[in-house]
């Protein structure tokens, strides 16, 4: 955790109380939370010597000045829009926790990301993705099964609507995903994705139904399966919802998924099954992401980096 001089307590007390929170709350691991502590102690350090002493005084210039001379130190455009995304997750709880009354980083447009890489989010950004939805709602119990299946299973837009409810196969855990070219795959999926499926399956879907015999998983409000534009829209809604900006597409949590797979040891094999990549080197763009990190970690953790 940070430490903190008088003057700075603000800004490290709300550091140290978020920390707490991804480890208490959402459950991040130890090595997860380290990582947004250093991001997070570098931006603080950065704001200290601007005289900003609390996080209501920062201003979107100030960010800017700190990715910029993140730039200047010859940071990777992904380790700069990590940075960002660590900030933009401490300010969305401050904001939700009635501490900050603005948001001092909306509007601010991350680092342009090299081509040809996928795009993904963070373990933070994910998990203020899941918790977007609304709760209390059949839709928003619809969305929060939905975007947990995609990130935890890999699936493609067209295999989400696709998936029908004799699919899900609880007592294994898994689910027969009928893929491209019709190809089918038994992919995993943890219990708790499988906990909050569960939950959908047995009151929402069933009065979105509205006395229809459909087999897709995920409905409308009409009772009629989600579409490939109607999927989007509710990604892109909560993506919004959870502050969280970035060259998003309908395969970004798909993307996440294989990522996350990788930096935590799972083999690339492994990984091409689960996405069903008849092709290996499809699957191998996802190595280049997780190289570029270690590059990263290398540089950043070795004394003479």
């Amino acid at each position: 955790m940070t430490s903190a001089s008088p003057q700075a307590l603000a800004l490290h007390q709300a550091v140290d109380r978020y920390l707490a929170h991804l480890a208490a709350e959402r459950g991040l691991a130890a090595n997860s939370v380290s990582s947004y502590a250093e991001d997070l102690a570098d931006l603080t350090d950065f704001l200290l010597k601007q005289e900003v002493t609390s996080w209501g005084q920062v201003e979107p210039l100030h960010v800017v000045a700190f990715l910029s001379q993140a730039a200047q130190n010859g940071l990777a455009p992904r380790t700069r829009a990590r940075r960002l995304s660590a900030a933009r997750g401490l300010v969305a709880w401050l904001l939700k926790r009635g501490e900050l009354s603005k948001d001092p980083l909306a509007g601010l447009v991350g680092p342009r990301l090299p081509e040809g890489l996928p795009y993904f989010l963070s373990r933070d950004e994910v998990g203020r993705l899941l918790d977007a939805p609304d709760p209390l709602s059949d839709l928003g119990r619809r969305n929060r099964a939905m975007l947990e299946l995609m990130y935890a299973a890999g699936l493609r837009v067209s295999e989400v609507i696709s998936l029908g409810v004799g699919d899900v196969q609880f007592q294994v855990g898994c689910l027969l995903v009928h893929g491209k070219g019709d190809k089918e795959r038994l992919v995993p999926v943890h219990e708790t994705a499988l906990k909050v499926l569960k939950d959908y399956l047995e009151g929402p879907r069933t009065r979105l139904l509205k006395g229809k015999r459909r087999e897709e998983v995920f409905l409308n409000n009409r009772g009629d399966g989600l579409s490939r534009m109607g999927l989007w829209k509710i990604i892109h809604k909560h993506l919004q919802k959870a502050g969280i900006n970035g060259p998003v597409t309908p395969h970004t949590l798909r993307h996440t998924f294989a990522t996350h797979l990788l930096e935590g040891g799972a083999d690339l094999r492994s990984v091409q099954l689960m996405l069903g990549h008849s092709d290996i080197s499809t699957t191998q763009v996802y190595t280049h992401v997780t190289r570029q990190r270690l590059v990263e970690v290398h540089r950043r953790h070795h004394p003479r980096g």
